[in-house]
């Protein structure tokens, strides 16, 4: 198995672990010249996917199923006949999600699991992993709610690694390894990487445990700050999520 320590430093310097295929059994590491984030504040909504989101036509959890949600990533599929995701990197990230440094967002069709995502939070930066889709807008609505919760939770960085046509539709930009590197350094320079386990006990801090706090039913509980003109009193629907992302954009 992969270190847990080794893998959250190696986040912490932009470098991210994948295979060659589901099977293999190597491990390499990955730097990308070219790094793909999202900004919070530029998720583009189209029309169809506000309708999606408000009519609560999925109903989204976090942290419910995260092994699940990786399960379901590493699945071949018509469209995607084989993944990076191999042993070895399902149980890393298994692990660190029992540390409390990963995190899944999921989508259900009743009691059907069909889609979501799964990354790793780091001070004020989420690295995403892997999105699937088993319904049409399964990975859009997650992608959507995981900004929403990092929006009110206090993070600075989202990174989604490689460009696709797919992520560049919801708003990606496509920068610098040295502009990316930048964005890290302020988004988890303050994490005590060298602190050896005492960083495996901390969790990922007060953000990660605002934005990824269980659901209670389809939504979260509670009064929420969304912005200082804007609080939703009681659970946080798809409407109000709609809300959060385009009212404060």
């Amino acid at each position: 198995m992969i270190d847990p320590l080794l893998l959250l430093q190696a986040y912490a310097i932009g470098v991210f672990p994948m295979s060659d295929d589901r099977q293999a059994d190597d491990v390499y590491w990955v730097e990308p010249k070219r790094r793909a984030i999202l900004p919070l504040h530029g998720l583009h909504l189209s029309r169809s996917l506000s309708k999606t989101i408000r009519q609560n036509r999925f109903r989204v959890t976090a942290n419910q199923v995260f092994a699940g949600i990786v399960a379901l990533c590493a699945e071949a599929a018509p469209d995607r006949p084989s993944t990076w995701i191999n042993g070895p990197i399902e149980r890393a990230y298994r692990h660190l999600h029992e540390l409390g440094f990963a995190h899944s967002i999921e989508c259900w069709d009743g009691d059907e699991l069909v889609g979501g995502l799964y990354g790793v939070a780091l001070g004020g930066a989420f690295f995403g992993e892997s999105m699937v889709s088993r319904r049409t807008d399964a990975s859009k609505v997650a992608l959507a709610w995981l900004v929403a919760r990092m929006r009110f939770g206090g993070f600075s960085l989202l990174d989604c690694q490689f460009m696709t046509d797919h992520l560049r539709s919801m708003g990606a930009q496509e920068i610098s390894q040295r502009d990316y590197l930048q964005l890290l350094g302020v988004a988890v320079g303050d994490v005590p990487l060298g602190a050896g386990d005492a960083v495996l006990s901390a969790g990922s801090g007060a953000a990660a445990e605002l934005a990824f706090a269980p659901l209670a039913g389809d939504a979260v509980a509670g009064t929420l700050p969304l912005s200082p003109s804007l609080t939703v009193a009681g659970p946080l629907s798809g409407h109000s999520i709609v809300q959060l992302l385009t009212q404060t954009s």
